[in-house]
């Protein structure tokens, strides 16, 4: 069994069928793992949500920030934009409720023991280690899977509070998890997170540090494998693994094995 890490599709449907078959991903056999944002942006989010949905057990994924404003598009809580927003083809689907149920079900973070990888989609804030990361991406699922699902919805936009503390309660804190999981790029010295910078590394304010280079980072010496960061694309440094490669831009799909020494494959995205 070979397992791959993939990342973001974003809707890209028919060059995730050719990066499969450029790591000829056998479903009986292999396990996929998607870093998030599987829809929006590209054309082909109904057919990409079917596929991954219908592997099963073969397939993990993590909530992306998209993902997530698919759900509040679904629950009713923000309206379709109609130039930014691609994903109408899932909301006019016969099973779109089937397929909504099943993405709120999908985690923030997924850890393999065995493999010693974590996965999330944007990355960790550099107070949080593996454990108490495991205790707040819990505290929003439970959110996401019960009752309080219209109100977390609700209430996770915007990008206050940017700095976590311990003593963050109600909406605030699980807006803070939220961003933290989905949204994070470059912070400050203290952990503050800049929303607003999206650029390429090295071209940042010098005030800002990506994530994963904060000194006494918490969860450092985690194998963190993330997406998000289409400017950064595929990037390897110390227990960093970032997959985004620009897809839905017109760059590339990336898949990294995982179940040995690290290996990519990429397809070109040319038509998103």
């Amino acid at each position: 069994m070979a397992v791959y890490a993939i990342g973001d599709v974003q809707g890209c449907f028919t060059a995730l069928q050719e990066l499969l078959g450029e790591i000829k991903f056998n479903a009986d056999r292999d396990r996929l793992w998607f870093a998030g944002d599987l829809v929006n942006r590209g054309q082909q989010n109904l057919h990409t949500l079917r596929f991954i949905q219908a592997l099963g057990d073969n397939a993990i994924t993590v909530l992306g920030n998209h993902d997530l404003h698919l759900l509040a598009v679904a629950y009713g809580h923000r309206k379709i934009h109609p130039t930014a927003d691609t994903f109408g083809d899932v909301v006019a689907a016969v099973d779109f409720e089937g397929l909504v149920d099943w993405l709120r079900n999908r985690p923030l973070l997924h850890h393999d023991n065995q493999l010693e990888y974590v996965m999330v989609h944007a990355g960790l804030p550099p107070q949080w280690d593996l454990t108490f990361a495991l205790k707040c991406a819990d505290e929003v699922q439970q959110a996401l899977r019960g009752d309080m699902i219209n109100s977390l919805l609700t209430n996770m936009y915007g990008d206050e509070p940017s700095l976590w503390s311990n003593d963050l309660k109600g909406w605030g804190r699980l807006r803070c998890i939220i961003n933290s999981f989905t949204r994070i790029r470059y912070c400050e010295l203290d952990g503050t997170q800049d929303f607003k910078n999206k650029c390429e590394l090295g071209s940042q304010p010098d005030y800002l540090h990506p994530w994963f280079r904060l000194p006494k980072r918490r969860n450092m010496n985690i194998k963190i494998i993330f997406g998000h960061w289409a400017a950064l694309g595929q990037h390897q440094e110390k227990n960093i693994y970032a997959l985004d490669s620009g897809c839905v831009w017109g760059g590339k799909l990336t898949a990294m094995r995982v179940d040995n020494k690290p290996e990519y494959f990429q397809v070109n995205c040319s038509h998103v």
